[in-house]
């Protein structure tokens, strides 16, 4: 299989106890790398390095082959990655429809203008249509994103991660702050939306990173740990020690 995400000795920061040391993985056409660990460990600082909100101090991040370190975020996702955020991030007085053809536009080029009238174009309005339906919300399409209940933002916001079809995605938490039933519903849309495409997720419920992932790395204080197959994690005496073991740790 081919990489299609590749980060190398990525590091950020030149102290003692850098944000991120010599953090390095794989994800492979169509596979799911979940990064876990504690809060504090580094995973949104990960995050932020690979997707271009930081640059790091040294390196190497690959996107499909490109040197992607250091570039800005609307380079990186015109090469095809696109990411959520920890803290839903959507235009809460814009309808579902207006929040998804907004990405829609934005990743075939276009831009609202006072000259054009957007609903007629008729790729861009199928596009829309066909990602709203893939995330569940055709039934509140016309609904303002800031009255949605907070999984259907969560849903909305995945669906603007993936409205512009790119190969290889980021979410970030995407469960977060969910209910046992939400959290369920969640991992099946994530599994049906997401088919095909290369995932690389930060999550902190390992019920959810056991089920969705077929490689995790688990970070702690800016270094990864162990990296292998949910199996051999589950099993690893030094992340049980660091992480999986300590009652306080998030799940």
């Amino acid at each position: 299989m081919v990489a299609q995400l590749e980060f190398r000795d990525l590091t950020l920061g030149y102290d003692r106890h850098p944000a991120v040391h010599h953090l390095g993985g794989v994800v492979e056409q169509g596979a799911l790398l979940a990064v876990t660990g504690p809060n504090g460990a580094g995973k949104s600082t990960l995050f932020h390095l690979i997707s271009g909100r930081l640059a790091p101090t040294s390196g190497r991040i690959r996107l499909r082959g490109a040197d992607i370190a250091g570039s800005r975020p609307y380079q990186i996702n015109r090469l095809g990655l696109s990411r959520s955020f920890q803290v839903t991030n959507i235009f809460p007085r814009l309808t579902v429809y207006e929040n998804v053809r907004c990405a829609v536009l934005r990743a075939r080029g276009h831009d609202y203008t006072l000259w054009r009238r957007t609903d007629r174009l008729r790729p861009v309005r199928e596009r829309t249509e066909q990602v709203i339906a893939q995330i569940g919300l055709a039934a509140r399409t016309d609904v303002v994103a800031g009255v949605l209940a907070y999984a259907e933002q969560r849903a909305l916001e995945i669906g603007i991660a993936i409205a512009g079809d790119c190969g290889v995605l980021l979410l970030d938490e995407p469960t977060a702050g969910m209910s046992r039933p939400e959290t369920e519903h969640a991992v099946q849309l994530i599994r049906a939306v997401t088919r095909g495409k290369t995932l690389l997720m930060v999550e902190h419920d390992m019920s959810v990173v056991f089920d969705l992932a077929d490689r995790i790395s688990v970070l702690v204080s800016g270094e990864i740990i162990a990296t292998d197959i949910p199996e051999n994690i589950r099993g690893n005496a030094e992340v049980q020690r660091a992480y999986l073991g300590d009652p306080t740790a998030s799940s």
